[in-house]
């Protein structure tokens, strides 16, 4: 079904059941109320006159793993991961305890996306750890917990597209705990 700008109506018209079903209760199925199934939905524009109702979604890795891959790669549980609907864009959190245990090497985390978009992990979204050089100061101690946020800015295929976390070291070996991502799918 899609929303049908209203008719004009001439007086005397006779208005049948089809004009009604067509200008009143077709358009009004698709407004935001009409829509709504999920509690904390919001809505988003999916083109002219067209809306779609999306979720917040997260995934959360507790496990403590390591990686010397200086390209993304999985941990040994990977992820985390979600699968949502998307429109062309989407709004994706990513976070965890990153520490690199050889200085002056950064440890990353980044996300690819899989399914209706293959987009692999990149540096360009990422976020990370630096473990710092001999003679440096340690702020927060040797470990260090962050957050990253990325948007996709129209480069999704819409349809249902998954997000998973990747890991990757420039030289060093990456630690990685308590993993979290959130998508929201717009």
């Amino acid at each position: 079904m899609s929303w049908t700008a209203p008719r004009t109506w001439a007086a005397g018209e006779l208005v049948t059941a089809a004009l009604m079903n067509t200008h009143v209760r077709d358009n009004e199925l698709e407004t935001a109320p009409a829509k709504a199934t999920t509690e904390g939905g919001i809505f988003a524009a999916t083109g002219a006159n067209a809306i779609a109702e999306r979720v917040w979604v997260t995934d959360f890795v507790a496990a403590t793993e390591t990686t010397v891959s200086a390209t993304y790669t999985d941990l040994t549980t990977p992820g985390p991961a979600v699968t949502v609907t998307t429109g062309t864009k989407a709004i994706v959190f990513i976070g965890g305890e990153l520490y690199s245990t050889t200085g002056s090497t950064l440890a990353t985390m980044s996300f690819a996306v899989s399914g209706a978009t293959t987009v692999a992990a990149s540096g360009s979204w990422a976020f990370g750890a630096r473990m710092p050089a001999a003679g440096e100061i340690r702020v927060l101690g040797s470990r260090v917990t962050s957050f990253g946020m990325g948007g996709t800015n129209g480069a999704l295929t819409a349809g249902s597209n998954t997000f998973t976390a990747k890991y990757a070291n420039s030289g060093g070996t990456t630690w990685a705990a308590t993993r979290a991502i959130g998508v929201l799918a717009l």
